[in-house]
């Protein structure tokens, strides 16, 4: 009987096309209560990958008394999610090779999912040039930790670049020193090899980009050196940690700015604001006055239970970046893990599947409110879109309080003030605070 039960099951499938439409399912692709902005944009989405080289960087993780000066020539893989020209009859399908468990732990092993862009496709030039985005990683993590979102950004006429932060990724994982020093390095210095390749003829980014209308996507430690970039400058607690080599980066050091590229950041899970984790309760990365130095459009994406960034600590740092115009977006009952692609099936232990996953929430759900918002916000900040303003001023700052209210004819009435964008009983268990300076 259960042998008929199952046959039973899998002709309904076939016949339906459910079984085809699940196994062609990608990370980035739309669930059906995702919310509007979700969707794919118009642009055809390619994917190239690059090698660069920040020569003479400084080798935290071999100095020492015998060596106090040790440098080298610091390598970054990148991948680039451009608008792209698709052929007729060609589909958009890629094959990300990624990293799946810790080289530290000894269990790195590689990890091939699937993605909806066309490897090294001409570039679409008509709208060129494009606002850039960098997204940077948490740790470990890689450059595909986000693709669900790289790609979808770029369907919307943007130049994605996402970092694999050496030292710092699932393939090469090393002291925490290194990340530390790093990351606001890392993607400064993609600021500028992009600002270099738009305007090298022959690059196929040559003309494509606008480096001067950047923004910033950054996890956990990525969100950590992103909110150094726009203007925070990292406190005393870190140059006691890390010395001189971070002297550059402090509040108050004479070189230290915001770099006047990056015109809106997006914040997951921001590491640094409670370094509870590292035995220092109440002790910040940060002093409180340096988020006023913070003055470009900013969004904070957390999880109500976060036991990695803190809420608490992201929230405080939220309310004393008291210069910028400044959005938080709370998911209640999620945890740490509110920005990366879902995880792996390919886990092989319950630490590799839980590093990734969110026990109250669908990640892929996750994912689409994420690309809905960002959409918003990039599109209001970077495409000077004023239509996006609207889905970012709710009239509920809870949404479980959000009344979906139509007439006979479906057209919403007085008392509607559901979130704008999302369909009727989706709008659940999230939060959106607005700050203006």
């Amino acid at each position: 009987m259960k042998r008929l039960l199952a046959i039973g099951s899998v002709l309904i499938m076939m016949l339906t096309g459910v079984a085809t439409a699940q196994s062609d399912f990608v990370y980035g692709d739309a669930l059906p209560d995702a919310p509007e902005l979700a969707a794919r944009g118009d642009y055809g989405v390619g994917v190239r990958t690059l090698t660069l080289t920040n020569p003479g960087q400084i080798d935290i993780l071999n100095l020492s008394e015998a060596n106090p000066t040790a440098t080298y020539d610091r390598v970054l893989t990148v991948d680039v999610w451009y608008p792209a020209v698709i052929p007729d009859g060609v589909e958009q399908r890629t094959a990300y090779e990624g990293t799946i468990g810790r080289a530290d732990q000894g269990t790195a092993r590689p990890l091939l999912f699937a993605g909806r862009a066309l490897r090294d496709a001409a570039p679409d030039a008509e709208g060129a040039a494009y606002p850039l985005v960098i997204v940077s990683h948490g740790y470990p993590g890689s450059r595909y930790m986000m693709t669900y979102l790289t790609e979808n950004l770029a369907s919307k006429g943007y130049v994605v670049v996402a970092i694999d932060h050496t030292e710092s990724t699932y393939a090469d994982v090393a002291a925490f020193g290194s990340t530390l020093l790093n990351r606001s390095l890392d993607q400064i210095f993609l600021i500028d090899e992009m600002a270099r390749l738009s305007s090298d003829s022959e690059s196929f980014l040559n003309g494509l980009l606008d480096a001067e209308n950047t923004a910033l996507i950054g996890y956990s430690m990525g969100g950590y050196g992103a909110l150094n970039v726009i203007g925070a400058g990292y406190g005393p607690v870190l140059g006691g940690f890390l010395g001189p080599v971070i002297g550059l980066r402090l509040a108050g050091a004479e070189s230290y700015a915001a770099d006047a590229r990056v015109k809106a950041a997006v914040l997951f899970a921001l590491w640094g604001g409670n370094l509870a984790a590292a035995g220092a309760p109440g002790v910040s990365i940060w002093q409180d006055a340096a988020f006023a130095g913070i003055t470009v459009p900013t969004l904070w994406i957390i999880g109500s239970r976060d036991d990695v960034a803190y809420y608490d600590a992201v929230v405080n740092m939220f309310e004393n970046s008291t210069n910028s115009d400044r959005t938080l977006l709370t998911y209640i009952n999620a945890l740490h893990n509110v920005a990366p692609n879902p995880p792996s099936l390919e886990a092989a232990t319950f630490a590799e599947y839980e590093s990734l996953s969110e026990p109250a929430w669908d990640s892929r759900r996750l994912n689409s409110i994420n690309q809905h918002f960002i959409t918003a916000f990039l599109g209001q900040h970077l495409q000077s879109d004023g239509d996006m303003a609207a889905y970012l001023d709710v009239a509920v700052e809870s949404s479980n309080d959000g009344v979906y209210a139509t007439n006979d004819a479906g057209a919403f009435t007085a008392a509607h003030t559901y979130w704008l964008g999302f369909q009727n009983r989706t709008a659940v268990g999230m939060e959106l605070r607005r700050e203006s300076p």
